[in-house]
């Protein structure tokens, strides 16, 4: 999941998260999660004064984002010297795993 400026919004994006007015989530959402984005409603959503929505996977990278698989290679560093202990094995693949369900695969898309 990547939480990007409207305007770098594109159709067929997916939400990943309901989108409220005003960034307040108390009420009804404007729009629910799993939506996919098209150009007439990232319009709405510009005229509705909303500035960021989040989106599945990652599908903007800006100078500086860290691959996935740069992401999970530090998490092994990491947990080298703990891995034998099961508590610590299970712990690293929890991380591993939200990583991978965060970040989705190179081209953006979530992994299943």
């Amino acid at each position: 999941m990547q939480k990007i400026p409207l305007k770098l919004a594109t159709a067929g994006m997916v939400l990943a998260r309901d989108v409220f007015r005003n960034g307040n989530t108390v009420g009804f959402p404007v729009c629910g999660k799993t939506t996919v984005l098209t150009e007439t409603l990232i319009s709405r959503f510009e005229n509705m004064d909303i500035s960021s929505i989040y989106v599945e996977g990652h599908p903007l990278w800006d100078d500086g984002d860290r691959s996935l698989e740069d992401m999970l290679g530090d998490l092994d560093q990491r947990f080298t010297k703990v891995r034998q202990d099961p508590l610590m094995a299970k712990l690293h693949d929890i991380y591993a795993d939200f990583y991978k369900r965060s970040m989705g695969d190179d081209s953006g898309r979530q992994t299943e």
